[in-house]
């Protein structure tokens, strides 16, 4: 029995981890790198895997952010030929998040082979086209939360609500193994921030031998919700009383439907309906049908408040825009406009025409309400950046820039710590799918309960001696 760890050790994306019990070989996620610059993530996410696809019985994925998801197309591609277990809406969702980002490979890929041709340089692939995508949506096997499949020989997988956003589950591996050895693995993939509109809390587990921790927010606190909704209402208030325009980047599962259903739910002591609100995403508005198919995972108020109305119907002044030119339609109003697009880091998508149209704009304001990666535009937004470049041209930034952290999906310190708590025994505890300075904070506050490491990337360990000395893989 051994785990190695081969991404999302010691940052926060790429997560994957490999399980190996007698003969089974069994992924836990399989995502993309982002946030270390767009060439260096295409030569990364590009390599080799240092496993043969072939080689390894299932997948059990956590949920369908990219950072979880995005490789699986280029695992099948590579010779995968196993079933990839997940949540029931996440492998609706990850249908949505597959086509889109192959479209986006496709789209790139033709870009530079236009340039390269110029070049006399021979053309590239993109890292997965539709039809991979296509292939790769057939090996998906939806399960219910709390419903238990045996994945490979001597592996059983049950799937727990993370609360992160709709279909993340913890997965717990039960595992057993030619000697008679047993153990129980859980892996949180990406917890949930409790009191999160919409979904439902993090389940409580409270049985495991080893646990994988998520530890994105591991070195700080959330504001609570209450300051957070205070916080959007001033940020919306300003710029109403100054005459700007909101721009917020938002990933599109997850975030762009809560604040949907905040600008419902606070329709009127929010001033909303003063504010024409583009939701200008092609990814989001697919994710949010994804949504609306599956009211039986949300909390009893949003349930109630999504069944009576539907989210077309919340918001009066909602206006869906799907094609570049009504997206590009938006830029004309000057003030009044909230503007919901992707990416939520600005790394790509139509956030980045709306930030050259906006951002050096006083009377604008940018409101970030999420995760911010190193590295990334959104991180050197968030850092103080005084000008950005965007498409060769330097950018002054003059527009307010806000970050609401209290939105975020996932637990923070104490969230994390307390879910932890509920488990019987402390069993040994590794850090995953967090930068170095979070996960040495969450290990520092950890102390008084548990000991926790945080494994780097090529790490493997003995899964019945989790605390025994790391090996590197090959070793």
């Amino acid at each position: 029995m051994h785990i190695e760890f081969i991404g999302a050790a010691r940052e926060v994306t790429g997560s994957c981890h490999l399980i190996e019990v007698g003969r089974s070989r069994v992924l836990l996620d399989c995502g993309l790198v982002q946030g270390n610059g767009k060439a260096k993530d295409g030569e990364e996410n590009g390599a080799d895997f240092p496993f043969d696809p072939a080689s390894i019985d299932a997948v059990v994925l956590s949920h369908s952010h990219l950072d979880h998801s995005g490789r699986i197309p280029l695992l099948v591609k590579q010779g995968f030929k196993g079933k990839i277990y997940t949540q029931r809406a996440c492998q609706e969702m990850c249908r949505v998040m597959y086509m889109d980002a192959a479209h986006i490979q496709e789209r790139d890929a033709f870009t530079q082979n236009r340039k390269r041709a110029r070049k006399h340089l021979p053309p590239i692939e993109p890292l997965f086209d539709t039809q991979d995508a296509e292939k790769a949506l057939k090996h998906f096997r939806g399960m219910d939360y709390e419903s238990s499949l045996q994945v490979a020989d001597g592996v059983q997988a049950t799937l727990f609500d993370a609360g992160h956003i709709l279909g993340s589950s913890i997965v717990q591996l039960d595992i057993e193994d030619d000697q008679g050895h047993q153990r129980r693995i859980l892996f949180t993939g990406d917890l949930g921030h409790a009191g999160a509109p919409i979904l439902r809390n993090p389940t409580y587990l409270h049985q495991a031998d080893l646990v994988l921790m998520e530890s994105t927010y591991g070195g700080r606190c959330h504001r609570s919700w209450d300051e957070s909704f205070e916080e959007m209402a001033q940020v919306l208030e300003e710029a109403r009383e100054g005459g700007g325009n909101v721009i917020i980047p938002s990933f599109a599962v997850g975030r762009t439907q809560e604040l949907l259903y905040l600008f419902a739910k606070h329709y009127k002591d929010w001033n909303m309906g003063y504010w024409k609100i583009f939701m200008d995403s092609p990814m989001a508005i697919e994710a949010t049908e994804v949504y609306s198919h599956h009211s039986d995972l949300y909390d009893a108020e949003t349930r109630k408040l999504w069944q009576k109305h539907q989210y077309k119907n919340l918001l009066p002044n909602l206006t869906i825009t799907r094609t570049p030119d009504e997206s590009m339609e938006i830029n004309q109003h000057k003030s009044g406009a909230i503007i919901i697009a992707g990416s939520g880091m600005c790394e790509g998508g139509r956030i980045r025409h709306h930030l050259k149209n906006h951002i050096w704009r006083e009377g604008n304001h940018l409101v970030f309400v999420g995760f911010q990666a190193r590295n990334t535009l959104g991180r050197r937004l968030v850092e103080g950046a005084k000008t950005i470049k965007l498409w060769g041209e330097e950018i002054e930034v003059a527009a307010q820039v806000h970050t609401i952290n209290g939105f975020s999906a996932h637990a923070d310190q104490k969230g994390l710590i307390d879910w932890y708590r509920q488990l019987n025994d402390a069993p040994p505890l590794l850090l995953v799918h967090g930068e170095e300075e979070a996960q040495d904070a969450l290990i520092e506050a950890l102390a008084p309960w548990t000991q926790a490491r945080a494994p780097e990337a090529g790490d493997r360990l003995d899964l019945i001696d989790p605390f025994s000395p790391l090996q590197k893989a090959g070793e």
